[in-house]
């Protein structure tokens, strides 16, 4: 079994900064690319963030400049850093990871979080 387990989200003011994590834990061989992806009422669930095992980044141009992710390998989490939030920066937040169970897996299988709440207001 794998779980990865969110936390960090909360209610913040306009302007404010919060920081999301997610372990990824269970019987893994290896942690391939991470990424945050955000869903707001009545809206499709978009990628946010995404890292590569390498540390390579991309980000959603709604966020770029404001959200920073990052990873720890050897404790294979994931982490988004958020400044300069926005009331439409609201949504639920769940990360995503490929993970190479075994060493003869011949591929990635996606795991999901079951998410965490960011809400951005006054």
């Amino acid at each position: 079994q794998v779980q990865l387990v969110e936390s960090g989200g909360g209610l913040v003011q306009p302007g404010g900064s919060l920081r999301l994590s997610c372990a990824a834990s269970g019987s893994i061989f290896r942690v391939n690319a991470m990424a945050w992806y955000r869903q707001a009422p009545g809206k499709q669930r978009e990628l946010a963030a995404g890292i590569t095992s390498g540390g390579n980044t991309n980000y959603a141009d709604s966020v770029k400049g404001r959200f920073t992710i990052s990873r720890d390998n050897a404790q294979n989490t994931v982490y988004l850093q958020m400044n300069s939030l926005k009331p439409e920066d609201t949504a639920v937040y769940y990360c995503n990871a490929g993970i190479k169970r075994y060493a003869t897996s011949r591929s990635d299988v996606s795991y999901w979080g079951r998410g965490t709440q960011v809400t951005v207001s006054s």
